[in-house]
Order: C-alpha cells, then sequence, then structure tokens
C-alpha cells in the first residue's frame, strides 16, 4: 500500500517520517534492523513503532505528504494527525 508512514520510537523519544510503496511492516522491521545503513538515524533505535499511518493514491502524492509533515517540524502537528482524522484528510486532499 503507498502512503505516508510515521515512526516512534521510544527510546529516542523521536519521530520518523518516510514515504513507501512496500508493505509497512516490512519497513519498520528495516529500520529496526540498521537494514539501511548503520549512519542512519532509523539506526540509533532499534524499536520503531507504527505511530500513523496516511494512505495515498500515488507515490507523488505520498512524497509531497511526507515534505509537508518534515516541514512542520512540530511534534504537535504528529500528534494532532493522529487524533484527528479530519486533519489528515484535509492534508491529503491538499496535496
Amino acid at each position: 500500500m503507498i502512503g505516508c508512514y510515521i515512526l516512534f520510537s521510544a527510546k529516542l523519544q523521536k519521530f520518523y517520517i518516510g514515504a513507501t510503496q512496500d508493505d509497512v511492516s516490512v519497513r519498520i522491521s528495516k529500520h529496526s534492523q540498521g537494514t539501511y545503513g548503520k549512519q542512519r538515524f532509523t539506526a540509533s533505535a532499534t524499536d520503531w513503532t507504527l505511530f500513523h499511518f496516511i494512505p495515498t493514491s500515488d507515490y507523488a502524492q505520498v512524497t509531497r505528504v511526507e515534505r509537508k509533515i518534515k516541514s512542520m517540524k512540530s511534534r504537535k502537528y504528529i500528534y494532532d494527525l493522529k487524533l484527528y482524522p479530519e486533519l489528515t484528510a484535509k492534508l491529503v486532499s491538499r496535496t
């Protein structure tokens, strides 16, 4: 399923935002195992869990959604995306 995923690490108390065309559970396990390289941000923790997933219609849209979330640089905005489904719908419709 194509979409933007937000991972959370309890160890780091940080979020990671990514885009995928693959199965999200496979992506999470790859991030937790450090498959993408030991120097990558996600390699610094092994406890990544899916916090929120935003499905989109195509990969171009998911990259726009990902960039918008990252540009907000806001932990509150990420929590609000999960708490208020209408905010997520608005984000997807505007990108």
